[in-house]
């Protein structure tokens, strides 16, 4: 069951603020009314059914950008991926619990 399924517009009584819809010419971009009916792009009897899921996977996957090896091509240059010494990027010890 979505979560849609419960909602009723009684819920939102003494909500409605039409003071920022779009007036003809005030604005280029579209300011739907509060009272305006919200529009369900989905069947409610299938919006959670595994076909439908199976499907929305199927649409959303883009095939062309799947590559097929691991790296890409990409070949590590001799000597680039070295490890860290031991005592690099550490302060020098001076005996002290703090070097500042």
């Amino acid at each position: 069951m979505s979560a849609n399924a419960d909602y009723s517009d009684s819920a939102a009584q003494g909500t409605v603020d039409n003071d920022y819809a779009s007036r003809t010419g005030q604005s280029e971009i579209p300011v739907q009314r509060d009272d305006a009916p919200v529009e369900q792009g989905v069947n409610k009897f299938d919006a959670d059914s595994d076909e439908q899921l199976a499907a929305d996977d199927q649409d959303a996957i883009d095939k062309s950008n799947i590559v097929d090896e691991r790296t890409r091509g990409a070949a590590p240059q001799k000597g680039a991926y070295t490890e860290p010494g031991d005592e690099e990027g550490l302060p020098s010890d001076t005996g002290r619990s703090s070097n500042y």
